[in-house]
């Protein structure tokens, strides 16, 4: 009896306990909010809390707190953005659709459409199916678009949900850690920063590097911990100095100061390919100041106190940046020969810098209405949204991220209007910027007065006029290799699709079939009826002309259409070939290889002899979407393209340079190591199950381990040698049909 009382009386006290923690989480939230609204309805904000608590009982996060929590702390981090009543509210409610009995309807009555349209809003980011990880990549980024495009709140609250879950995702499983990590750098991150909110895409990138690189991280935080005497000392030095000399001038300012954030130093390390010690700018100190002339005056005032670095001033008050982010920027020395950013801005300024859109985003009650202006603001939502109809997952997925995440260069038209484009535009992206037909009729283009060929990149500061012809015969097909922005290459795309129908359908064709050649399939594999069938629903196209017309105008590479269908027509050959075509194809085969083939089986930029070494952060075999890394000392680096470490660097102003193209020679016997992942329900003889089945594929295994992770889940771990991705996939088939496999995964994806 007693023993059924003290456990009654435990159930009691947790509840409780739980109870006081959600109470103080929500009297925070009502501080944080009245701070910056003080006509806020308190009692409208406590249904919106009772609604969710019921709609949530019951339900408990990972880490054993009542699920509640969750959607309050997300709120806090919207209330800290500064989003008005209906956002905060939202922000409570936005699991419950998705996560109990109440609909749209049930939130409309009690809160009005405004708050069911932004709940809703949230909800469908995360209700889709998907193909592939391409697919689910731009499937994302297209609803979030679509989220932005309609009500911005949607998407603010959306990343403030993926902040909360960021910050206690020490709870989840190291896969799934992995896997919301890559997709917030990959996607929430790039959002964050196009949104102008640095603060909070600063601890996004940190806390996934947390879990993307574990060791590169430690090593960073260990550095700076060992030299934090040293970093406040100096830190303390140069802001007495800069605040010395703002008295003397009787400047009022205030100084902030601190270290780069940690993805920050990561991504220096990485793309300069340079050790922590080699690392010295390392600190930034912004000086906030009342006026914008008060912000030249102090930027005068930095340079006579600190010795100023030629070519690192940035003026981006006079020329913003996409995001509405304005300060001066400038690079000094101090006298310890240490140099470090000074960035310049006015409180207004610095607030946008902080929070970005959120700063400017102050609905009244209920008013779901763009203030003036601001249609403008959103132009570039609209833009990219026109600009993914027609792209390929990957190209989509890829030039999104440059036209959203990289750094700007400013230019100027002949009658002086700034244009804003990626960094390395050429004046192809200038003219396609201006308008599609400026770009359509181009014929050439003059820089500060100098024809210039098609694929110079632009600087700071070029006037750039673009020579147009109305006979012009339109864009050529090598400005997609030219163009750095998404929205020029969609352009010039839409042209060939809407033009050249015929001509992309015969050149996509010949493109076709000399994928196939090169993977030793015959085109006469594709008359079956079934097999088309299956061709089509893999690449998601009505007809096979639909399928050459996208390769030719570029909506889709013949590469990756052969990768998606190759197993079936791999199939279909070998069932329609007798043993005697199979062995006398065989025979042809090794008759005519050529023997000239590279020695590490990849070829730099079309040229053999090159010292290559395979990155172990992905493992790249033949087969895989490859790039290589000019590394200092060491030759080429190869990574697979969808390598977390490539897509982190390859952006980078100061070393996405040292990214060139490689791809696979023509190889014969080489064999490539590559580690699976491996996880299945707890039961005996898996091990020899896996053992079996490996040995049955004729890979030759180098080390198979397997542990139990708890009561009901196992792992495994298999590192095996394979001549390319084909044989991987066979391999990775097999094992997936074990009974009681979960998963199987490329380790390093």
């Amino acid at each position: 009896m007693n023993a059924e009382i003290n456990r009654e009386t435990i159930v009691e006290v947790e509840k409780n306990k739980g109870e006081l923690i959600e109470t103080k989480m929500f009297n925070e939230l009502l501080e944080a909010v009245l701070a910056y609204n003080p006509l806020l309805n308190v009692a409208r904000l406590h249904e919106a809390y009772s609604m969710a608590g019921l709609a949530h009982e019951g339900q408990m996060r990972r880490d054993g707190s009542p699920y509640i929590t969750h959607p309050i702390a997300s709120a806090v981090i919207a209330a800290e953005m500064g989003l008005d009543e209906d956002s905060i509210i939202a922000a409570i409610l936005h699991d419950v659709i998705e996560d109990s009995n109440l609909t749209y309807n049930d939130i409309s009555k009690r809160f009005g459409t405004g708050v069911a349209d932004i709940v809703e809003g949230v909800t469908k980011l995360t209700r889709v199916q998907y193909v592939s990880q391409e697919d689910e990549q731009m499937e994302n980024l297209r609803k979030m678009l679509i989220a932005m495009a309609k009500d911005i709140r949607v998407i603010l609250i959306k990343i403030a949900d993926r902040l909360h879950n960021m910050r206690t995702m020490a709870y989840q499983t190291e896969e799934r850690q992995r896997v919301k990590s890559l997709e917030t750098m990959e996607i929430y991150a790039p959002i964050a920063h196009r949104l102008g909110m640095q603060r909070i895409k600063w601890e996004l990138e940190d806390i996934s590097l947390i879990y993307l690189d574990p060791i590169g991280y430690t090593e960073i935080v260990t550095f700076l911990e060992q030299r934090q005497a040293h970093i406040d000392e100096f830190i303390a030095s140069v802001e007495e100095k800069i605040k010395a000399r703002l008295d003397e001038e009787g400047i009022e300012a205030t100084i902030h100061s601190r270290v780069k954030h940690i993805y920050s130093i990561y991504g220096k390390m990485y793309s300069q390919n340079r050790k922590l010690e080699e690392i010295f700018d390392l600190y930034a100190f912004r000086v906030i100041v009342n006026d914008i002339s008060d912000c030249y005056n102090v930027l005068g005032l930095i340079h006579d106190t600190f010795k100023p670095i030629p070519g690192r001033f940035k003026d981006y008050i006079s020329t913003p940046k996409p995001n509405m982010y304005q300060s001066v920027h400038t690079t000094v020395i101090g006298g310890e020969g240490f140099p470090f950013e000074v960035q310049i801005r006015t409180r207004d300024m610095h607030n946008t810098a902080e929070y970005g859109i959120a700063a400017h985003w102050k609905y009244k009650t209920g008013d779901a209405g763009l203030r003036a202006g601001d249609e403008e603001k959103f132009a570039w939502v609209r833009h990219l949204l026109e600009n993914q109809q027609d792209e390929d997952a990957q190209d989509f997925f890829h030039f999104l991220k440059i036209d959203m995440f990289a750094d700007e260069v400013f230019v100027f038209t002949p009658r002086g209007d700034v244009v804003n484009l990626p960094t390395k535009a050429t004046p192809i992206d200038f003219a396609y910027n201006i308008h599609s037909a400026i770009g359509n009729s181009m014929t050439g283009a003059k820089v500060n007065g100098k024809i210039v060929p098609f694929g110079h990149a632009l600087q700071n500061g070029d006037i750039v006029e673009i020579l147009t012809s109305k006979s012009a015969p339109g864009p050529s097909r090598d400005w997609l290799k030219i163009a750095k922005s998404g929205s020029s290459r969609a352009k010039i795309k839409q042209w060939f699709k809407k033009e050249r129908r015929e001509e992309n359908i015969a050149q996509g064709r010949g493109m076709f079939e000399a994928e196939l050649k090169r993977n030793d399939i015959r085109m006469a594999d594709l008359s079956s009826d079934e097999i088309k069938k299956q061709i089509l629903k893999k690449i998601a196209v009505s007809s096979l002309d639909e399928m050459y017309a996208s390769i030719g105008y570029g909506g889709m590479t013949a590469t990756r259409a052969v990768n998606r269908i190759k197993d079936e027509l791999i199939r279909a050959s070998r069932s329609s070939k007798t043993p005697l075509e199979k062995i006398t194809e065989q025979v042809e085969k090794h008759q005519n290889e050529s023997p000239k083939y590279d020695i590490s089986g990849v070829l730099v930029e079309g040229q053999s002899g090159c010292l290559i070494k395979f990155a172990k952060c992905c493992s790249p075999i033949p087969g895989d979407d490859i790039v290589g890394f000019i590394t200092r000392g060491y030759g080429v680096s190869v990574h697979r393209s969808d390598c977390v470490n490539y897509l982190a660097g390859r952006d980078d102003p100061e070393g996405g340079g040292r990214w060139i193209d490689v791809s696979w020679s023509e190889r014969r016997g080489e064999r490539y190591s590559s580690t699976l992942k491996i996880e299945a329900q707890e039961r005996g003889g898996l091990l020899m199950d896996l053992a079996t089945v490996l040995n049955s594929t004729g890979a030759k295994v180098k080390s198979l381990s397997a542990r139990d992770v708890d009561s009901a889940k196992s792992t495994a771990t298999v590192t095996l040698e394979v001549a390319d991705i084909g044989e991987l996939r066979g391999v990775i088939s097999k094992l997936g049909a074990i009974a009681g496999v979960t998963q199987v995964t490329r380790v390093g994806v």
